[in-house]
């Protein structure tokens, strides 16, 4: 079994800061990589931004300058420093993680956390 498990979510004005952090636990081998998914009301998920094994980044257009995602894919952790947020970030964040299992090994598998709540407004 694999948990992930997120934190940080909250209220926050707009122009301001929070910082999410996930943590994986469970019979992980490996992990490829790690990421953040968000998902507002009426809306599809969507990537946000993605950590590799070997610390490659990428980011959603939407949050590129303002979100940094960091984390030590070894320990299996991530984090997301979001900056300059706007009404339009509120949605539930989830933290996501491609990995091999020591139950299974040679075979990814994916994960979401339960998501946890970021509401940007005055």
């Amino acid at each position: 079994q694999v948990r992930l498990v997120e934190s940080g979510g909250g209220l926050v004005q707009p122009g301001g800061s929070l910082r999410l952090s996930c943590a994986a636990s469970g019979t992980i081998s490996s992990i490829n990589y790690m990421a953040w998914y968000r998902q507002a009301p009426g809306k599809q998920r969507e990537l946000v931004a993605m950590l590799d094994s070997g610390g490659g980044r990428d980011y959603a257009d939407s949050v590129q300058g303002r979100f940094t995602i960091s984390g030590d894919i070894a320990k299996n952790t991530v984090s997301l420093q979001m900056n300059s947020l706007k009404p339009e970030d509120t949605a539930v964040y989830y933290c996501y993680a491609v990995l091999i299992e020591m139950t299974m090994p040679g075979r990814l598998r994916d994960y979401f956390g339960q998501g946890t709540q970021v509401t940007v407004s005055s």
